[in-house]
């Protein structure tokens, strides 16, 4: 049974290297890993770390209100289609709503909008080129809490 935990931006960092930045020269730690409002789930399977996600307060001018940021989100191919990911990000949309968080807002791997659109974020906007990674899209969801 898969089990998400708060984890610490250090135990994000394996998983970071092996499923996003393998045989890329971009940076595995990300700037606002240890701010305040930043937080890091994981996924666990039999007491394994399979899965990661980094949530952080970060703006973009294409919403308005409360905004946090999805960066690195990853699953070990192993486990892919268990539902690991699906788990981080229902936990991850319950914790924003308690923050009173309008939207959560990250730049989509192309294949991975499938995954996301899967679980109510929608695409904005043109598909762009990350240099290094590939083709990306801003995806969103907007997030209902008592008060909106």
């Amino acid at each position: 049974m898969i089990q998400i935990k708060p984890i610490s931006a250090e135990e994000t960092y394996a998983i970071r290297l092996e499923v996003l930045r393998k045989n890329i020269s971009l940076p595995h730690k990300f700037k606002g890993d240890f701010d305040k409002e930043t937080f890091h789930l994981g996924a666990y399977l039999n007491g394994e770390l399979v899965g990661i996600a980094t949530f952080m307060k970060n703006e973009n001018s294409l919403f308005n209100g409360n905004q946090y940021q999805l960066r690195g989100m990853a699953t070990l191919e192993k486990v892919r289609g268990l539902g690991a990911g699906k788990k981080i990000m229902v936990d991850a949309f319950t914790i924003l709503k308690n923050k009173n968080v309008n939207y959560l807002w990250c730049n989509a791997r192309v294949e991975a909008v499938p995954f996301y659109k899967k679980l109510g974020l929608q695409t904005l906007g043109n598909e762009f080129l990350i240099k290094q990674v590939g083709p990306h899209f801003i995806m969103y969801k907007k997030l209902q809490f008592k008060n909106n």
